[in-house]
């Protein structure tokens, strides 16, 4: 993308999408970046946000200051059973998409938007449509490596899309290809600014041994009870090998200080059990030589980013099994290793022995994460939504 683009001195912006913080937190991002490109260059923005009224984005929005319309709209309920599709469930929810595409487009029509920004999740179908009607440029930003079931939808009306990997392009329908660009998926700026010692110092994790590899396992804000399982079942063989810092859920940490009551000194001091890890975030992951976790769009973004090797543990459920495909993708380019299936603390030790054992591994994988990696992908986004914008 051309680097030396100007922006106007005003920029009006719409943003759909949401429903999780994998769509939510790449928007975001874009419209930080956005908006201190336009500060840099005189300008200024103004940004809408168009969501549903029990999503995340509604949350989110206000409290970053950003204007938020709710719209009505409709959830697809996925099955392998093309009949199971036609459930009086998604009958329903699809009956409420015209009336949000009417609500959208009054919002649209009202705020004239330079641009309209589409960042996937069901509740930026209406918002999506409305663009194509008001002839407002829209832009799709898909954060998976296959287009989720949203863009797909939204893809034949776009101005621009823009993918987070290469491995996209040739599963785009070949009629939208050349609107389609690789700018990577957003990543918070804070996640760079992480320091090693700032973790240890912060969390009181002085029963580390800094001489061993430290291993950060974490199943999201809530947890997840399939990975807290496997390395309860491991703990002790791990700490034989690593310090843990485990992030396991506010529901589950009991439990899990309980299983590992009886674990002897110097092991325990090795291990760090928290519900939730905030802010300290970015400190932990510069602290962790590797990582066991889920594979959502934005977990793949960040590691790559930073370079750090993985154990991937995919959420079954994940729409259209996506969680499944991204882990397969990096484990394909020697960035990370993908455990599919029934995971046990037998198949955990098997993926996670050699690497704990060998430096040398763990590195050459960083350095194939990095090489995937694109933390300037919030500026080739701005770029993207610029150029659409500009026609």
């Amino acid at each position: 993308m051309n680097e030396a683009l100007h922006p106007p001195r005003s920029f009006r912006l719409i943003v759909t999408g949401g429903g999780t913080g994998g769509h939510t937190y790449p928007a975001l991002t874009a419209i930080r970046t956005l908006q201190a490109r336009l500060a840099a260059d005189g300008g200024g923005l103004s940004v809408l946000w168009i969501g549903t009224a029990d999503g995340l984005e509604a949350r989110v929005a206000p409290a970053e200051g950003i204007e938020f319309h709710a719209v009505a709209t409709g959830k697809i309920r996925r099955s392998a059973n093309p009949l199971k599709m036609v459930s009086p469930a998604n009958v329903r929810d699809m009956a409420r998409v015209p009336l949000g595409v009417a609500q959208a487009r009054k919002v649209i029509s009202d705020f004239q938007p330079d641009v309209v920004l589409a960042t996937g999740g069901y509740v930026a179908v209406p918002a999506g449509l409305a663009a194509r009607w008001c002839r407002r440029p829209l832009v799709l930003h898909e954060q998976t490596v296959r287009l989720g079931l949203a863009n797909r939808k939204l893809a034949a009306s776009a101005t621009r899309i823009a993918v987070s990997s290469p491995s996209t392009l040739p599963l785009l329908p070949e009629a939208v290809r050349p609107v389609a660009v690789v700018t990577g998926n957003p990543v918070r700026p804070e996640v760079f600014a992480g320091s090693a010692d700032k973790a240890i110092a912060g969390l009181g994790l002085h029963g580390f041994d800094r001489r061993l590899p430290t291993v950060y396992v974490t199943g999201g804000a809530q947890g997840a009870q399939q990975i807290n399982e496997v390395v309860r079942d491991a703990l002790p063989w791990l700490l034989e090998r690593a310090n843990v810092v485990h992030q396991c859920g506010p529901a589950h940490v009991e439990a899990l200080r309980q299983a590992a009551s009886g674990i002897p000194e110097p092991l325990a001091g090795r291990y760090f059990v928290t519900g939730f890890v905030g802010a300290e975030v970015a400190d932990v992951l510069a602290l962790a030589d590797l990582v066991v976790c889920r594979s959502g769009a934005g977990t793949l973004a960040e590691l790559t980013a930073l370079g750090k090797p993985a154990v991937f543990v995919p959420l079954a459920s994940s729409a259209g099994n996506e969680q499944a495909h991204n882990a397969r993708h990096l484990e394909g380019a020697g960035a990370a290793v993908a455990l599919l299936g029934d995971v046990t603390a037998e198949r955990l030790r098997e993926a996670v022995g050699p690497l704990l054992a060998d430096g040398t591994r763990r590195t050459a994988m960083a350095e194939r994460a990095r090489a995937l990696g694109r933390p300037d992908a919030a500026e080739r986004l701005v770029d993207v939504l610029l150029s659409a914008a500009s026609g």
